[in-house]
């Protein structure tokens, strides 16, 4: 690729300004304030901070801003980039020259500052030649011209002896005779000097500005004070800057740099004088209107821009002035040749993290290469690597790296610049690259996990753990996770084990992490993307779908095919689509599944596969199956995962319950509870507060409409819609047992709509099934018995609730309603129910339900 100018690119100054409205609208806020001050004759100084990383605008902000002055008002600016402007009597010549040529007379500051390049040049004589802005000074020129040879010493007394002479103006001369500074002069130590020629300065521009105030911008502040902690000779660097600017009180100064002033530490006068503001990236749609308006035609590639520019105007100058990444080049012809492309953009990486690195101290580079690898860190990561690689790594250099511009708050870490990160990135060799992710790999794997209190870990909590260690901290769990992918070291299965120790932590959001982590790694590194770790991300997903509820998405992402059990990942992945099939209702097809996996040999899928194909059982009546399977969930459980005891006592609750046993299902649910409980199972806990509601709901409605609120809240934090939808199907059943069928209505109404949502099939039949005593309180028999009709026939078709099926019966029976489809489909369910007891006992119990249900009998509310 070419070697193009530096000067090509800051041809962004010349394009169209876009955005940066709250900016805008902080300075017009801030020039009224000067006017207002102006006006009642008690002005002060006045500064807008505007702050933001390198690239972010600053520098073209300013340039608008200075546009932007009200009419009649005066401008200059100082860039503290160029290293002339660095310097106190350098800066003030700059400024003398711009606001001279907007017509302020700086006659006291022009002698004063002769008198300051006499001190600094005594071997040079003053004339025309050597002093500078003697053009632009009118009474310099004049002396210049009728004196020779000043001396040097007394040279304070010898210019205002010759201004008297040359000077016609009585009220000038007069002025400049009587002024105490320049009077003084001579007898003033160089650094007084400097400190009087800055006073004068600012006491002729404000003599100029009562009617004519100013707007004074200056830029790239850090070039002054580098090191954002102030520490050391730093602390001394803006001093003349503060001093001058604490004198400019009939204007406006604009001070941009990457970190605030922080004036007000080292002086608390400047408190409520300065007003911070911080840059922004662009929004999307400025972005793309600046890309437009910069050449950039075809939409494709200005989205694609846009988007990896991370809202960063740098960026966008940058691929427009390099031709973009596939655009045309300057004969004409289109480069679609990945080679140019990629060179492009290495260069484009190059220039942002100079920019980014530009007046960082060089000591505190290596540093931020080595954090570069860190996607978040704190002090103990930061402590940690340092270390490890003998870097500066006290509180001090903490205090100066994490406070420059391009670091950002994540969480209760930090995090660098997305740009910057992705620059950084390339500049450490694979090897390097991979030793910083071992290290990072240990250091969140010791913070991730905890040791268990002195009675050790209880058999509940061992499903909690990693080599005997406790889950403690889930944004260091989902680090150690991201550090180790790189590094090859863990296979499928252990991520899947390593998830399931957060979800059953309650840290859902760790586990959708590392979902999303392993996928973009798979992304970027396709040589590492083996078949195993691909299929695990699979697993992963569906299992996050599947426990927000979405059963439709969880169906597509695991179409028909011959499911391979042979291996834990493959066997995982049959029972997740089982999972899927089952909450859609395809009832038959999930038990194929899980019978399938269970005749394998890796107990963690297995005991999945079993619980739920035990939960198919209980569903499709089949309860001594069901208690047949939790028999051997329950060796399993022993063996492996303790916590799941809790599982298997909460589907034998829920066996009995479906059975209408409803004292036994109490007991077991206690059971369940005590385990989840012991285990601080937080998916455990919330399950059984939905469980709960729902046997209250027959047995003490009160009590249930109390729980099924406790359980929506732990419900919605989770996200899971069809847990939802059975609270609010709780909720329904209480209210209309209580003779609230208003409040019944509505929550009846909530629950179809959840359950709706989950594409939980055998969920919303049986909320309308019981929406069908609402309707029979309220007289509707014929609006009554469509709901039973079909929520009977949804029943039969997802092959569940064969009591269910005998409660519609028996209901239709009650009300005195013949329906010969509810008959045939009763028959059907006394043959498929395996019950604990006798059909008979089982039948009494549901008649005793339904004629509570619909108001026909007295039971326990």
């Amino acid at each position: 690729m070419a070697i193009r100018p530096r000067f090509r690119r800051v041809a962004a100054l010349q394009r169209e300004f876009v955005d940066r409205e709250p900016l805008l609208r902080a300075f017009e806020e801030e020039i009224g304030r000067v006017r207002d001050a102006l006006a009642g004759r008690a002005s002060s100084p006045r500064v807008l901070n505007v702050t933001g990383v390198g690239g972010i605008g600053k520098s073209r902000l300013l340039r608008e801003l200075r546009v932007r002055a009200p009419e009649g008002w005066r401008t200059a600016s100082l860039d503290l980039q160029v290293p002339a402007m660095r310097q106190q009597e350098d800066a003030l010549a700059v400024l003398r020259a711009e606001l001279g040529g907007q017509g302020v007379r700086f006659d006291r500051f022009d002698l004063a500052y002769a008198v300051l390049w006499q001190r600094i040049h005594p071997h040079l004589r003053i004339s025309r030649e050597t002093l500078p802005f003697v053009e632009e000074s009118g009474i310099l020129t004049e002396i210049v011209d009728s004196v020779a040879g000043l001396p040097v010493f007394g040279t304070a007394l010898g210019l205002l002896k010759a201004a008297e002479k040359v000077t016609g103006d009585a009220r000038r001369r007069s002025r400049i005779r009587h002024d105490e500074t320049l009077s003084s002069l001579d007898d003033l130590p160089n650094a007084e000097v400097v400190d009087a020629v800055t006073f004068l300065f600012a006491e002729d521009l404000r003599a100029a500005s009562q009617r004519r105030p100013y707007v004074l911008t200056i830029d790239t502040y850090e070039a002054l004070v580098p090191e954002p902690t102030r520490s050391g000779r730093t602390q001394l660097a803006d001093v003349w800057l503060r001093d001058l600017i604490a004198q400019l009180d009939r204007g406006l100064v604009v001070i941009a740099g990457r970190e605030p002033l922080r004036w007000d530490v080292y002086d608390a006068d400047w408190r409520g004088l300065i007003r911070t503001r911080s840059i922004d990236g662009l929004p999307m749609e400025a972005r793309l209107a600046l890309l437009g308006s910069s050449g950039i035609a075809e939409e494709g590639e200005r989205r694609r821009l846009a988007v990896a520019s991370a809202g960063l105007p740098f960026y966008l100058h940058l691929a427009v002035d390099t031709g973009g990444a596939g655009a045309e080049d300057d004969s004409g012809a289109e480069d679609d040749a990945a080679g140019p492309r990629l060179a492009r953009a290495a260069a484009t990486q190059r220039e942002i993290l100079q920019r980014f690195l530009q007046h960082v101290g060089p000591d505190e580079v290596r540093t931020l290469e080595i954090l570069g690898v860190a996607r978040i860190f704190d002090l103990e990561i930061f402590r940690a690597l340092t270390a490890a690689l003998q870097l500066p790594g006290h509180v001090t250099a903490w205090e100066s790296i994490s406070s420059y511009s391009f670091v950002y708050p994540a969480g209760a870490q930090l995090r660098f610049h997305q740009l910057m990160t992705e620059a950084l990135r390339d500049r450490l060799s694979e090897p390097a690259r991979l030793e910083l992710h071992r290290l990072l790999r240990d250091a969140w794997t010791r913070r991730a996990f905890e040791d268990p209190e002195d009675g050790g870990i209880t058999g509940q909590e061992a499903s909690r753990t990693v080599d005997g260690r406790m889950l403690a901290d889930p944004i260091a769990f989902r680090e150690m996770v991201f550090h180790a992918l790189p590094l090859g070291e863990v296979t499928g299965t252990e991520l899947l084990d390593l998830v399931e120790v957060a979800v059953r932590g309650g840290s859902e959001g760790a586990a959708d992490g590392v979902l999303a982590d392993l996928r973009e790694f798979l992304r970027d590194n396709p040589a590492k993307a083996t078949p195993e770790l691909t299929q695990t991300a699979q697993v992963l997903g569906v299992e996050a779908v599947l426990r927000s509820g979405e059963a439709t998405k969880a169906l597509e992402l695991t179409p028909d095919q011959t499911w391979n059990t042979s291996t834990p990942v493959g066997a995982r992945f049959a029972v997740a689509a089982g999972q899927a099939r089952r909450i859609a209702g395809r009832t038959s097809e999930a038990l194929t599944l899980y019978h399938q996996v269970w005749s394998g040999h890796d107990d963690t899928a297995r005991m999945g596969a079993g619980l739920w194909a035990a939960d198919l059982h209980m569903c499709q009546g089949r309860f001594v199956d069901a208690e047949r399977f939790a028999t051997e969930l329950d060796a399993i459980a022993a063996r492996r995962h303790p916590e799941a005891r809790g599982d298997v006592a909460r589907l034998r609750h829920l066996a009995h319950r479906f059975a209408f046993d409803f004292a036994t299902s109490q007991r077991l649910l206690d059971e369940a509870a005590t385990h989840y409980q012991t285990a601080r199972s937080y998916l455990g806990n919330a399950n059984i507060k939905t469980n709960r509601a729902e046997l209250l709901a027959f047995t003490d409605a009160e009590a249930a409409l109390t729980e099924a609120r406790a359980a929506i809240e732990v419900q919605t934090e989770i996200g899971a819609q069809h847990e939802l939808g059975k609270c609010h199907t709780a909720i329904a059943v209480a209210s209309l047992r209580l003779g609230r069928l208003d409040h019944a209505e509505v929550a009846f109404s909530d629950a179809v709509e959840a359950l709706t949502r989950a594409s939980y099939r055998s969920g919303l039949a049986r909320a309308r099934l019981y929406g069908a005593a609402l309707e029979v309180r309220r007289g509707q028999l014929d609006v009554a018995r469509t709901s039973m009709t079909w929520a009977v026939s949804e029943l039969e078709a997802a092959e569940v609730y064969p009591t269910l099926i005998l409660a519609a019966g028996i209901a239709l029976r009650e009300l005195g309603i013949e329906d010969g489809d509810v008959t045939q489909a009763c028959r059907r369910a006394e043959r498929a129910i395996q019950p604990l007891t006798t059909l008979d006992d089982v039948k009494g119990r549901i008649d005793v339900f339904v004629r509570d249900l619909l108001g026909l009998g007295e039971a326990a509310r």
